[in-house]
């Protein structure tokens, strides 16, 4: 599991687990660390895919059901012993809705709340515009594309970092755009709560749709900041106050 999963201080007293699914080209360290941050009552699990950190020389993910079939495999005993919710941030937001969407298809296991940030809804017009841009293959045109998404980019001064970065976050993109769905098929997917966050000075989002996939309430809320927003000390504050509060609201 732990080739998969950067979890920075195990709590086996939790009561539940919060499973953290990363930016495109972002590496665990931001989101696991939250681990330090959340009470006793809040184990966290950050996704890493093959292709960076300790898994460099793992071919990355051809498409997001290799992805699913490897987070349900490694996780599934997890999952199932006690009760878990989803945060996802911009591209990770698939990857995750991805893997809940095959939990309660083949399992009936469900997240008790997804927290989803920086990202059209997966049902709207935005995302299946997302979908039809093609990632430039010039490593510039990439980032101006980046930058157009959502969020401008700061990359390291070192060339060989420079390009690993660009060539991850390239991967994450296309692995996004093997995301689908249809919620003609799927009716009401989700029946648990839904909060969805973004930066006040980020890109407009095609949000509304969130409401469409749950049965369950839904919450937008802005926090000071552009597409990473969430990376500053305030506002990662408040999201952990909020998520804290989800989560004992659901009474785990």
């Amino acid at each position: 599991m732990e080739k998969l999963v950067a979890c920075v201080q195990k709590k086996p007293d939790a009561l539940c687990r919060l499973i953290c699914f990363p930016w495109a080209g972002g590496r665990t360290s931001q989101l696991a660390r939250w681990g330090k941050l959340f009470n006793n009552s809040t184990e966290v699990f950050c996704i890493r895919l093959p292709g960076r950190e300790n898994r460099l020389e793992e071919p990355f993910a051809k498409d997001m059901t290799s992805v699913v079939n490897e987070v349900t495999s490694v996780l599934l005993k997890e999952l199932k012993e006690k009760p878990f919710a989803f945060f996802a941030h911009s591209f990770g937001t698939y990857m995750s809705l991805a893997v809940a969407l095959h939990l309660k298809e083949k399992y009936r296991l469900e997240p008790v709340h997804l927290f989803m940030s920086s990202a059209h809804a997966p049902n709207s017009g935005g995302h299946l515009a997302l979908k039809s841009m093609t990632p430039p293959d010039e490593d510039n045109e990439f980032l101006a594309c980046m930058e157009i998404v959502g969020g401008s980019y700061q990359l390291p001064c070192d060339e060989d970092a420079r390009k690993n970065i660009v060539l991850t976050s390239r991967e994450d993109v296309r692995l996004s755009h093997t995301f689908s769905f249809e919620k003609a098929e799927m009716n009401t997917p989700f029946s648990c709560d839904v909060t969805y966050f973004c930066g006040s000075d980020d890109k407009i989002y095609d949000v509304q749709g969130w409401r469409e996939i749950t049965s369950g309430d839904t919450s937008f809320y802005e926090l000071p900041g552009d597409h990473f927003y969430l990376v500053k000390p305030s506002s990662e504050s408040l999201l952990i106050k909020h998520i804290t509060r989800c989560m004992e609201n659901a009474g785990l």
